[in-house]
């Protein structure tokens, strides 16, 4: 129980030290993480106005087989490219939340950017 209760302080700690420097705008939205065993998302937020631009998870329909892997991340990255795209979104700020920048993370990131959305 000792070490459930570390690793969830970590998590704590590494979520706060990233939203401390991280806001998001219109022009240059927060795109934040969410990982969870199953499934994987992200959402593209103005916190100026307080509003969800768009969004992608591999719980939507045009997304098929295994949401926990790093192909469906990078799936993931590639819809909220081309959604970006479509709204006018060329910069924005990664919120990864209270993840590491490592495997699904970085999958999806990297996807993001190969897409033509600057971090």
């Amino acid at each position: 129980m000792k070490i459930k209760k570390i690793i969830n302080t970590q998590r704590q700690r590494r979520k706060f030290r990233v939203r401390k420097t991280v806001r998001g705008t219109a022009e240059r939205p927060r795109l934040s993480v969410s990982r969870t065993l199953k499934h994987f998302g992200c959402q593209a937020i103005d916190d100026e106005s307080g509003r969800t631009l768009f969004a992608a998870s591999s719980l939507d329909k045009e997304f098929q087989g295994n949401g926990s892997n790093s192909d469906a991340a990078t799936k993931v990255g590639q819809a909220i490219a081309q959604k970006a795209k479509a709204a006018g979104v060329l910069k924005a700020c990664l919120d990864r939340g209270s993840c590491k920048y490592h495997g699904r993370v970085a999958a999806f990131a990297d996807a993001v950017r190969a897409g033509g959305v600057e971090f």
